[in-house]
């Protein structure tokens, strides 16, 4: 990691050119020390042009993770219920780091007391390089790119208590994105954010702790936010951005802010009866409710049938030929039938 990479981009953040002169005047350092901090943002996947006589530019203006913003943007939705609430987080916003979940793991793995890492921990990165989704598939993202964070928090149920965990963080998101105006946002079971059937959001979830005794979830949470064509192509599905559907783009801060106070909503009524009190607005919102799908099996086997919404648990209830039958998320995939 180079100590002045992120000095120089939060410079460049504007999308306008930068002589090297000028920036190395900025942070009070040599024109080297400016061309290896660039060096460094290169080889972590972030485009810099560079112009002779004009100087460096990124492609475009960007917005980076500031943890002052992201407080005022949860101040900002705090009311009369909500007063105080973003004092439940500490937030931490890391430059780079190979994947958020990852971070978070090492911590609660080191930990001699999984209490000893702070509840309600969240951590953002600027720059994931080693993202993680579900089913082993790597998450495509990069500077200004994606939003992509993870939540640590703790329960005094085990892990057999927290079926319904991954739909509940979703109708968070869903909560959170149509309160900024991004209506068409749906969920997929189990764990992702759709717009007109192209994935916006994965959610993965990694718990530790006892089987019946209290546990620890760490909370990933991925968002495309202005994909390049670069991680586009890159991304084995149908994918989609918010720049892509909001005119000028959503700030990144204010979108964080506002996913924290309805996760914090989410999860509390989820500690306090489970999946069931979020049930039908989950299916409300899910993009195959009440229609064909096809569930492609682990051993390669294909089932096909109608959704008839979710169980209390977090099950898909789906209506086969054989009758009602339920899947549970391992490695399934859903598809819409053709």
């Amino acid at each position: 990691m180079n100590t002045y990479t992120f000095p120089v981009l939060r410079l460049l953040s504007d999308g306008k050119f930068h002589s090297g002169e000028v920036i190395a005047q900025r942070l009070n350092v040599t024109r080297t020390t400016v061309w290896q901090a660039l060096q460094h943002a290169a080889g972590i996947g972030v485009l810099v042009h560079s112009v002779r006589g004009r100087g460096y530019k990124l492609p475009a203006p960007i917005t980076l993770l500031d943890e002052l913003a992201i407080f005022q943007a949860m101040r900002q939705m705090s009311d009369e219920q909500h007063a105080g609430f973003e004092n439940v987080f500490k937030l931490e916003v890391l430059n780079e780091v190979d994947s958020t979940n990852s971070y978070l793991m090492r911590q609660t793995a080191g930990a001699k007391d999984t209490k000893s890492v702070a509840h309600a921990t969240c951590v953002a990165a600027q720059v994931q390089t080693k993202g993680r989704g579900r089913r082993g598939r790597s998450w495509q993202a990069g500077l200004g790119a994606s939003l992509t964070f993870s939540l640590l928090w703790q329960f005094q149920c085990g892990a057999s208590g927290l079926s319904g965990l991954s739909l509940a963080i979703g109708v968070g998101l869903i909560r959170a994105l149509h309160g900024l105006g991004i209506a068409e946002a749906q969920l997929k079971w189990p764990n992702d954010v759709l717009i007109n059937g192209k994935k916006l959001a994965g959610i993965l979830i990694e718990l530790q702790g006892d089987i019946e005794g209290p546990s620890t979830a760490v909370i990933g949470i991925g968002i495309n936010m202005n994909l390049p064509e670069n991680l586009r192509s890159a991304i084995d599905q149908p994918a989609i951005d918010l720049y892509s559907v909001a005119i000028g783009g959503v700030d990144p801060n204010q979108l964080l802010g506002h996913i924290l106070k309805h996760l914090a909503d989410v999860i509390k009524d989820f500690e306090q009866v489970g999946f069931t009190i979020l049930r039908q607005e989950w299916s409300n919102y899910h993009a195959y409710d009440a229609k064909p799908v096809r569930l492609l099996m682990p051993d390669g086997r294909e089932v096909k049938g109608v959704v008839n919404g979710v169980a209390e648990d977090g099950i898909l209830l789906v209506e086969t030929t054989v009758g009602l039958q339920r899947f549970s998320s391992g490695e399934i995939s859903l598809r819409g039938a053709l």
